[in-house]
């Protein structure tokens, strides 16, 4: 319901243009005509604007409103029906009067009977669920048979219960019964009403900034014209268009070849950005390379070679530019190029590199403005986040948090302030000592004194009797600790903040102990408490949850969640490549019983850890224990060697490759039966150091033979792919501080923390000291020696690169900043990001919408349907794939042929009849497996329920259409063998007739017609009889018998040449009173009677099954 909302919002806040585009609205409408350059013979009337319409649309309406005003006739028919409403009103509460006796009586009666029954309808819904009506035992119906039926139950009352109304004449229980259905009616109408309502909101809030944008561009004509000078439609403008945003899109040529090939990452990869946009990317990483190579003593103002980077980017960037503002416009247009803050960045990094390109200053002072445009070059790796948008909207995400975020930070100061202005109260002037340890007043601390030098004790160093040590006399100087003080508030927060992160918090209350009084540690651990304990963790709370917040994942409901958790765990299932027992129970079936049996798995992961065992002596030539140490390892490597020979067996060699962590153990098992050869012919140092490696490399493979490291696993790499972007912003983010700290603190003198191996002399070595601040690791000790100021260091006023100087400034800025981007901010996201994988794959089973075994189940199907081990099926085999699914998603046939029919359709639609694959149908499975409404968010359910009603018509249409054409089917082939069997008749009948008309078999036939009259032994009669029974609806034999009938006396009709003899007998009668009766009229009569017996049977039997086709 948090998520309605919040997009109820968002469709209400966009109905309004940016305010760079409704300045426009300030300035008086200019509307222009339109200009026609050349009249073709045939052309199109111009559009006419609709801004321009509109005023006679409302000067008509205040007409007709005039006009009604001034007719009587119209107060007099409103007074009228003024009159007629009152008296309907005064009858309608007299009905509703005399309804309410029935009411008041029947309410107890109603409210008792209508809970009764919803408790009964409720036990009955569950037991139809469970499938154990009616005495039958208790089935688990699959999880897709449950939502098929509650979506069906949601459609039969959105579109049946309209009919249904509460009349007067019905009964109690029937009046119980509609209301509920009623009931539920109108809670899944108040659904769809609040979807579609903010549905609608969205679209007319698009449609009411489409139309102030038209208007504006009908009325004004600067509007949507880049820099006021280029038009609209102008072909230039067109032509920087196309170049703006050309890009790779494989699919136009073949969608389904580019998303089923095994390069389609690549292709995904490739179209991510535009081709301008991967060019300047390219571009930009280069120019980063070149900067790199900066440093004091090697410089771009020296460095003609370091100037063509800079030259390369400045015109690419100009190009690049200018392409996209005559296409899109600078400001005042709706695809400006500054319309955003990451538009803004760009023209501050072009116009900050032009400048110091145009500049290049021999002299680069200090603290001077030359030395802060070198440092504002550094900000050039940031154009990547705006070129790439999954980096952009990853900063995106953290930025729109800032409000709470700098809420947090300010709480945080405001108690930093409170402790920083009690510990000045306190510690003020008190924290100061004398660095001459016998001195213990501030009067007595001047003068020189003898300090000695720390000699090491492996010199030995042997004094004579009276001799000193060595060492010098130095000053006496009254001064606070190095790092710290609270002489005033901005050096106490400075302490606090770096007590905040728990670096050197020790040492501040050991100082304070021992120069102030126990007591006063106190300060320390409370503050510590409050500022770290809570105010900092707080702090990182929430910084995470405006993070998942803006990324949708905070307002989602549990079913949402859950949801959002499936999708991710099927993305990173796959098909297991793992061939199919051998059909034959021969040698091969046995090796590969042994083989997949968990006690093998288990074995063979028991002597990886034996083999990795070996490796906590370190293996020496000269040590006596390392032959047999490297001997046990050989036996090891043998073992594995058979593993390897059985799977293959097993397997078939290319069943085996199919497998990537079967592949892995091959790769290694190689290795190892090389070292093996190397190891008895050489056996010295290089050969153990391979062995060693070898059994590195077999350790990994145990993660994949046990179902909690394999998770494990997993969670890792999904954590490193879902964070990739976050991690490579950090390192964009620690390439830009290493570049400005060469400039910053490239030449500072050597100190506690800043020596030979952590400096910033170069970009590299700047790289490494800001990875080692990441950890914390003393980085408030580093920024201290970068502060370093006169008289410790040697100034100069006209080139930074000759000083050995800090920044005071300039060091506080840049290691706070940093320190609180990357620790607070960036590396808790990742652990942000880790911890939602982990709860992802270790939640439970009831927190699950599909369980592990559902989808080991379905690869199990998967791996015997796939039998090419592509991950490829055609959509044909769908529906074997769905009749072998057995438990929580199973598809009943007989109960849930529709949703089969759906589920098969569907595939076909969204895939055009071309190959699925693995993760099409296992998502078609998890969008079936779940309530949309409760899982889904709003955009993806209207786009799911508007895909599952098409899908829902086209069926039925195509149901319907198959039994039509079954229809049609069974029709023309009982006409045909109807007409068959009638030719064949008439054939028959035209022999028997001819030999009948020839004189010898007349005068034959005639005669023998009363002996088989009168023969009651005669079989062929009632056959015959029958035979004309069942052809008198074709063959017309009873009009054949009263048309005889009636021409009783008439003169004898001629048939050829001959006439037949007058008599009550006519032709068909004479024929069929043949005897002896021909064989093939009796066969053709069975075959009548069987015909018709088989269609009605046919009928009875398909009738049933087009009503469930239907």
């Amino acid at each position: 319901m948090v998520h309605l909302k919040q997009s109820e919002a968002n469709a209400d806040t966009k109905e309004k243009l940016p305010l760079r585009l409704r300045i426009f609205e300030k300035f008086p409408n200019r509307p222009q005509m339109v200009k026609i350059s050349k009249l073709p013979s045939d052309f199109t009337v111009p559009r006419i604007r609709e801004s321009f319409m509109k005023q006679f649309i409302d000067r008509q309406q205040q007409d007709t409103s005039c006009l009604f005003r001034r007719l009587p006739s119209a107060s007099s028919s409103s007074c009228d029906h003024s009159k007629r409403s009152a008296i309907e009103d005064s009858k309608y509460i007299d009905q509703k009067l005399r309804r309410s006796i029935f009411s008041i009586r029947a309410r107890n009666l109603l409210e008792k009977e209508n809970t009764i029954n919803k408790i009964l309808r409720a036990c009955t819904r569950q037991r139809i669920l469970s499938g154990s009506l009616e005495g039958q035992p208790a089935k688990e119906r699959s999880i897709l048979s449950v939502q098929h039926h509650i979506r069906q139950e949601r459609r039969s009352l959105r579109h049946g219960s309209t009919s249904q109304r509460i009349s007067r004449g019905k009964s109690l229980e029937t009046l119980t019964q509609d209301h509920s259905s009623t009931v539920r009616y109108r809670n899944a109408q108040r659904e769809d009403s609040e979807i579609k309502m903010i549905q609608e909101k969205k679209e007319q809030a698009e449609m009411k900034r489409k139309v102030q944008e038209e208007e504006l561009r009908e009325n004004h004509p600067y509007f949507d014209k880049p820099l006021f000078i280029v038009g609209r439609e102008h072909r230039f403008r067109n032509f920087c268009r196309v170049i703006v945003r050309a890009r790779f899109n494989a699919s136009k040529t073949d969608p389904m070849t580019v998303k089923n090939t095994k390069y389609h990452q690549l292709y995904d990869l490739l179209g991510l950005v535009t081709y301008l946009d991967w060019v300047m990317i390219v571009v930009t990483i280069c120019s980063c390379t070149s900067m790199m190579f900066e440093s004091p003593f090697t410089r771009v103002m020296q460095a003609p070679t370091l100037q063509i980077g800079e030259y390369v980017f400045v015109i690419f960037m100009s190009l690049e530019l200018n392409l996209k503002i005559m296409a899109d416009g600078l400001f005042f247009t709706p695809t400006a190029v500054i319309r955003d803050f990451g538009g803004v960045m760009d023209i501050f990094i072009y116009l900050v590199s032009l400048i110091f390109l145009c500049w290049l200053p021999p002299n680069v002072p200090p603290e001077s403005g030359a030395q802060l445009l070198m440092m504002l070059r550094a900000l050039r790796p940031l154009r990547i986040f705006k070129l790439v948008p999954q980096m952009r909207k990853v900063v995106r995400e953290v930025l729109k948090g800032f409000k709470e975020i700098f809420l947090v930070s300010i709480l945080l100061l405001t108690l930093m302030l409170v402790f920083a202005s009690f510990g000045v109260q306190l510690f003020a002037g008190k924290l100061a000592k004398c660095n001459d340890p016998h001195i213990m007043r501030r009067v007595d601390c001047h003068g020189i004194f003898r300090i000695n030098v720390s000699v090491s004790k492996n010199l030995n160093l042997r004094l004579k009797a009276g001799e000193k040590k060595p060492g010098f006399w130095v000053p006496r100087v009254w001064a606070n600790p190095r790092n710290f003080n609270f002489d005033n508030v901005g050096n106490a927060m400075l302490a606090l903040f770096e007590v905040l992160s728990l670096k050197g918090w020790v040492e501040v209350r050991d100082v304070i102990i021992h120069r102030v009084g126990p007591i006063h540690g106190i300060y320390i651990h409370v503050f510590v408490f409050l500022g770290c304990m809570i105010g900092l963790t707080l702090f990182v709370g929430v910084v995470i949850a405006n993070f998942n917040e803006n990324k949708g994942t905070a307002l989602l409901t549990v079913d949402q969640r859950r949801w959002e958790d499936l999708k991710s765990r099927l993305k990173i299932a796959q098909p297991l490549h793992l061939p199919p027992r051998p059909e034959n129970g021969g040698f091969r079936a046995k090796m590969y019983d042994i083989t997949q049996h968990p006690f093998f798995k288990r074995g063979i992961a028991v002597l990886v850890l034996a083999q990795s065992v070996l490796l906590s002596v370190k293996w020496d030539v000269e040590d006596p224990v390392t032959v047999p140490l490297a001997t046990m390892s050989v036996v090891f490597t043998f073992i594995f060697v058979l593993e390897v020979t059985m799977k293959l067996i097993a397997m078939t060699p290319a069943g085996y490759w199919q497998s990537r962590r079967n592949r892995y153990d091959l790769l290694v098992t190689v290795l190892g039966s090389i070292w093996i050869v190397l190891h008895f012919a050489l056996q010295n140092a290089y050969t153990y150091m391979m062995g060693t490696c070898v059994i590195v490399f077999r350790f990994f493979t145990i993660c994949g033979k046990h179902v909690t490291l394999k998770m494990l696993l997993l969670t890792v790499v999904v954590s490193m792919y879902k964070s990739f972007f976050i991690i490579v912003g950090m390192f964009l983010l620690l390439l830009c501080y290493a570049i400005a700290g060469v400039v910053l603190f490239g030449t500072v003198k050597y100190g506690e923390n800043i020596n030979r191996h952590a400096n910033f002399s170069t970009a590299g070595k700047a790289i490494t000291v800001l990875f080692r601040i990441v950890t914390g690791e003393d980085w408030n000790k580093i920024m201290h020696d970068c502060m370093v100021q006169p008289p410790f260091c040697t100034p100069d006023m006209h080139r930074y690169w000759e000083t050995d100087c800090g920044n005071y400034a300039g060091a506080l800025i840049y290691f706070c900043s940093f320190y609180v981007i990357i620790a607070y901010i960036m590396l808790n996201l990742l652990v942000a990001i880790i911890v939602e994988n982990f709860s992802l794959f270790y939640s439970t089973e009831e927190d699950q919408l599909l369980s592990y075994n559902d989808l080991r189940h379905f690869q199990i199907i998967w791996n015997m349907v796939d039998d090419k081990r592509e991950g490829l099926i055609p959509t044909s085999r769908v529906k074997f794939l769905l009749r072998l699914l057995r438990g929580r998603l199973e598809v009943d046939l007989d109960k849930d042929k529709l949703l089969f029919k759906h589920m098969c359709y569907e595939m076909e639609r969204l895939h055009n009849g071309a190959d699925v694959t693995f993760h099409d149908v296992l998502s078609m499975l998890s969008y079936r497996s779940v309530d949309i409404r409760k899982s889904l968010q709003l955009e993806e359910l209207l786009a799911r329920e508007q895909l599952e009603y098409t899908i829902e018509e086209e069926v039925a249409k195509q149901t319907i259409r198959m039994w039509l054409k079954k229809c049609l089917k069974r029709i023309r082939a009982k006409q045909q063998q109807s007409c068959s069997i009638i030719h064949s008749l008439r054939e028959s009948q035209k022999a028997e007739l001819s030999r009948f008309l020839s004189p010898p078999s007349i005068e034959t036939t005639v005669p023998s017609d009363d002996h088989n009259a009168h023969n009651p032994d005669n079989p062929s009669q009632p056959e015959l009889s029958g035979l004309q029974q069942l052809l008198s609806p074709t063959l017309s034999d009873r009009a054949g018998y009263r048309q005889d009938s009636s021409d009783l006396g008439r003169p004898q009709r001629k048939l050829g040449q001959w006439r037949l003899p007058a008599g009550r007998t006519s032709v068909k009668s004479i024929v069929c009173k043949m005897n002896p009766v021909n064989n093939e009229a009796s066969s053709s009569g069975s075959e009548v009677k069987k015909w018709w017996t088989r269609q009605l049977t046919v009928e009875s039997d398909e009738s049933g099954d087009d009503l469930i086709d239907i």
